[in-house]
């Protein structure tokens, strides 16, 4: 009986690894070997920084409300602090953004929120 090459199916599974590596530079876009490596590799990195893209933009945000209201006078903790009190359920995306495009809005919240920080000397009742 004659020998039956895996050509056709060898072929279909080397292009379905170089789509996986295109656009990478060099050997790795051309090459089965090192194709193989590279694209497992990216997907490996595609995983792990889906989850640091999260991460990395809860910061962002809080570094822009952070540097919109201390130009109000207060400081990231004492305003979050007192949002949490008056109840207004604005998450961190909703409030950079409106700090970060619309500086009256930003600054009417932080007036309605001022109010509830603690000042120093005074007891909270």
């Amino acid at each position: 009986m004659a020998r039956v090459k895996t050509g056709p199916k060898r072929k279909n599974k080397h292009k379905k690894i170089l789509k996986g590596a295109k656009g990478h530079y060099g050997r790795r876009k051309n090459t089965i070997r090192i194709g193989r490596q590279s694209a497992e590799k990216a997907g490996q990195y595609a995983y792990a920084h889906r989850r640091l893209k999260k991460r990395e933009f809860r910061a962002l945000w809080i570094q822009r409300i952070n540097a919109a209201v201390r130009m109000h006078g207060l400081t990231y903790s004492q305003f979050m602090g007192a949002l949490k009190k008056t109840g207004l359920e604005l998450d961190r995306k909703a409030l950079a953004a409106i700090a970060f495009e619309d500086d009256k809005a930003f600054e009417a919240i932080v007036k309605m929120v001022a109010d509830k920080v603690n000042k120093p000397g005074k007891k909270a009742a």
